[in-house]
């Protein structure tokens, strides 16, 4: 394996570790990459890469929010943390919608929407209605604070928010949360932190799927392009996820929607032109 494939490795897990958590669509920014910096490999290990390379990202939410996501403890007087128990459920409430829609009809969904205009124009509306929902809440007071607020209604209409990023390619996971989110009252930091708490499921069960239906034999240079682009984007999920929680303290999102609108145009533009 050349030097030259491994710096494209840590290219994409470079991406995949900023775009998984900013609200700006990590679909969106692979696309692009993909078709800037071709990694060599199979089409078949490429489509499974650039979904099990999420793996890294899930441990950087699991390392930095382990307290808050580990529900049992063994000090002096072990016992089962309640509140964690129930925001897991919460979180499988959550998962429900993409989950059973993912399961019974991914291959139409990407043979339908897996497309440069589908990202492009769900880049554009959903950087729009950032702009639109922070503007219509300015100055006003979040609801839900703290994850344990959050009811069972709310975390099933996450999910549904959620749906719509399973469905149509270049919403952003994320965004689609946090937006939903937002939009339900959460405060900005509560929503993002239940989506990176949603990630961990998610991220997991579709890699899992994805590596199931690959298959467990790879070449030399393919794990290693697998391993370096998971362990970049582990480190990389780290610094990201720090920086936004402590730019959401005290800005909005609507520099995010404005780059998403960018971006759409961006790639509607670089695939028309071609």
């Amino acid at each position: 394996m050349n030097v030259i494939e491994i710096l494209k490795a840590v290219l994409f897990g470079i991406v995949e570790g900023v775009t998984e958590w900013l609200p700006i669509s990590s679909t969106g920014h692979m696309i692009l990459l993909d078709e800037v910096i071709r990694l060599n490999v199979s089409e078949e290990f490429l489509s499974m890469f650039l979904v099990v390379i999420q793996l890294g990202a899930i441990l950087a939410v699991v390392l930095l929010f382990w307290n808050k996501l580990f529900p049992f403890s063994f000090t002096e007087k072990p016992h089962v943390k309640k509140d964690i128990f129930e925001m897991w459920f919460k979180i499988i409430v959550s998962c429900v919608p993409a989950a059973v829609v993912g399961l019974l009809f991914e291959e139409q969904l990407d043979a339908w929407f897996y497309n440069y205009q589908t990202v492009a124009v769900m880049l554009i509306l959903f950087g729009v209605a950032f702009i639109w929902i922070e503007n219509k809440n300015a100055g006003k007071t979040a609801k839900i604070c703290s994850i344990p607020e959050i009811t069972w209604q709310t975390a099933f209409l996450i999910g549904m928010f959620q749906l719509i990023a399973a469905v149509f390619p270049g919403t952003s996971r994320s965004g689609a949360t946090i937006l939903g989110g937002i939009m339900l009252g959460l405060s900005r930091t509560t929503a993002a932190e239940y989506t990176f708490f949603l990630a961990v499921p998610v991220m997991f069960g579709a890699s899992l799927l994805k590596i199931v239906k690959f298959g467990l034999v790879f070449s030399a240079p393919e794990l290693m392009v697998l391993l370096i682009g998971m362990t970049v984007a582990f480190l990389t999920s780290i610094v990201v996820i720090k920086f936004l929680l402590g730019y959401i303290r005290k800005h909005d999102f609507k520099v995010f929607g404005w780059y998403r609108i960018i971006l759409g145009i961006v790639v509607l533009a670089f695939f028309m032109l071609r």
